[in-house]
């Protein structure tokens, strides 16, 4: 009897003929099989799709791709403030190796997903794969919605971090006579936008050259910068190291939550916004060379990179951070900056933050790269209003460069919140772990309770299903604390307004599903009419869960 995993490869290589496939406006297609390459072969036989993009990504530039993501360097700059007025340095310490561990099995169950099924759609599509098909429609459809606002909300606030961070670099440039307006950031952030949707208007192979660059500029920053700290933290300097006792053990809470326990949770959010959007690499697999093998691997190897260096990254900052609350005051709102000028002086203070806003100004190129790929994926499949608009691919570059530019305007439109309230930003970095999360964590569970689920090529084997059941249990938990205010009492100024965007984009996806998504979408495509010879080789009732022809969804 053949295993699910055997028909599976066999099916992939005994595709011949034709195959009818879903083209760029919804619209079925006639392609010859054999014309394509065995990763294009697989997307149009197995999964009913087009192939558009061309393969250009290997194993370097997929790793690459996956680590700047999280952007490890410029993340953690960005969100220190959180564990350090959660609970001081145990918070940003002891947060990041729990919340990491959490991190890390989420990033395993995407992988095995991703690897299972590896299209554009990236989770939202697995959904078509995992749940019964009367379900579908309406779980592809929350599931895809939440992961576009967790995607949009992922990139417009790491272009908020990035106007912060060059803003910072300026102001200790003039000695802190100059103090950045929360207008001029937003000013910033939208010219820092435009310029991430112009990095993405290139064709697919100039984005793999610049990303295959990025690991190595990020690390030797990030040891560089280390290194530097560690040595220059000197008594005689005036910025003496604290001890290890301190670093592992002080808790400071300046949140105004009681008891102390409570709040020190609140150093998870840090790690949750660096270590997330697992699925981003995923959106790329139509332009990766053998997805279902290096797609997985670059997850699973770039999460754990980022898990243990930013352990170390953030014992070192609390080593050489000196009183946590002068940093929490500084006039630039950037801790790690101020640590940067404290004990670098001016010059390493500038560079440093210079390499900071770099990193996570190529953290916007990759993030909106898969931004860009998602609201082509789908509106591939009918989700998005104006489909046919982001489906349209540009025949210069070879990619979809409205989906881009739709998607920036959108980054820029939620940042614009800022002009009325500085903290509803911090909202944005909240929502951004919430609905990425749950976007996976959905899939996830349909795994485990619908038993679909046929392995890739890269999975866990028989610790799969408790590290998917841990993941689910991880975000429910880690979902209640990033929707409560950070700190109290609270007020208009200081609420965590994660739950109001959440709410929002809930509701309105629940409204349009209402009133006209039901009426049209079906959910993603499954799988195209297959014209090949080896469909009449009489399969036995052990491979029904392979028998999916003639599906839509």
């Amino acid at each position: 009897m053949n295993t699910p995993d055997a028909l599976r490869e066999t099916r992939r290589k005994s595709s011949i003929g034709t195959v009818e496939v879903q083209g760029r406006r919804g619209t079925v297609q006639t392609v010859n099989i054999e014309d394509l390459n065995d990763a294009d072969r697989a997307l149009a036989a197995e999964f009913g799709y087009k192939p558009v993009f061309k393969r250009e990504f290997g194993y370097l530039s997929t790793f690459s791709f996956a680590v700047s993501i999280s952007g490890l360097f410029s993340t953690v700059a960005t969100t220190f403030s959180y564990p350090l007025a959660a609970g001081g340095s145990a918070s940003a310490v002891w947060c990041w190796l729990i919340s990491g561990a959490g991190c890390m099995c989420i990033a395993c169950a995407v992988s095995e997903l991703v690897s299972a099924y590896p299209t554009c759609g990236g989770l939202y599509y697995t959904v078509s794969r995992l749940a019964p098909r009367s379900w579908v429609p309406s779980i592809s459809w929350v599931v895809g919605w939440l992961n576009i606002l967790g995607q949009i909300a992922g990139v417009a606030s790491s272009e908020w971090g990035a106007a912060a961070l060059l803003l910072a670099a300026v102001s200790i440039g003039s000695d802190f006579t100059y103090t950045p307006t929360v207008g001029q950031t937003v000013g910033v952030m939208a010219g820092l936008t435009v310029l991430t949707g112009l990095v993405n208007s290139l064709s697919t192979f100039w984005m793999e050259k610049m990303t295959k660059s990025y690991v190595i500029f990020h690390i030797l920053v990030l040891v560089t910068c280390s290194i530097a700290l560690l040595a220059m933290a000197q008594p005689e300097h005036g910025t003496a190291k604290h001890t290890a006792k301190y670093v592992f053990t002080d808790v400071d809470n300046t949140s105004g939550w009681t008891p102390n326990g409570w709040s020190f949770l609140f150093g998870f959010l840090s790690v949750s916004w660096t270590m997330t959007d697992y699925d981003a690499t995923a959106h790329i697999t139509e332009e990766i060379r053998d997805p279902e093998i290096k797609a997985p691997w670059a997850i699973s190897m770039a999460m754990l990179f980022t898990y243990i260096a930013g352990f170390l990254f953030n014992i070192v900052l609390c080593f050489c951070m000196g009183n946590p609350a002068d940093l929490l005051s500084s006039p630039i709102e950037q801790p790690v900056a101020q640590i940067f000028y404290n004990v670098l002086g001016k010059a390493g203070g500038i560079v440093f933050t210079v390499c900071a806003f770099i990193i996570i100004k190529f953290v916007t190129f990759t993030a909106m790269q898969s931004l860009g790929r998602t609201v082509f994926a789908f509106s591939r499949d009918r989700l998005l209003p104006f489909p046919d608009l982001w489906v349209k691919i540009f025949p210069l570059t070879g990619t979809p460069i409205l989906a881009v530019w739709i998607s920036v305007f959108w980054c820029i439109a939620i940042n614009l919140i800022g002009l009325g309230s500085y903290t509803a930003i911090l909202g944005v970095f909240n929502v951004t772990a919430i609905a990425l999360d749950w976007s996976y964590c959905i899939p996830i569970a349909c795994r485990l309770i619908f038993g679909k689920f046929q392995p890739g090529p890269w999975n866990l084997g028989k610790a799969g299903p408790f590290v998917s059941a841990w993941a689910c249990i991880w975000t429910f938990f880690v979902t209640i604390i990033f929707i409560m205010p950070t700190v109290r009492p609270v007020t208009a100024e200081n609420m965590n307004y994660a739950i109001v965007y959440l709410a929002g984009i809930l509701a309105f996806a629940a409204a349009y599903w209402f009133i006209s998504g039901r009426k049209f979408y079906t959910g993603p495509v499954v799988e195209a009419d297959l014209n090949e010879n080896s469909s009449q080789d009489g399969r036995s009732s052990d491979d029904e869960p392979m028998k999916e022809k003639d599906v839509r969804v």
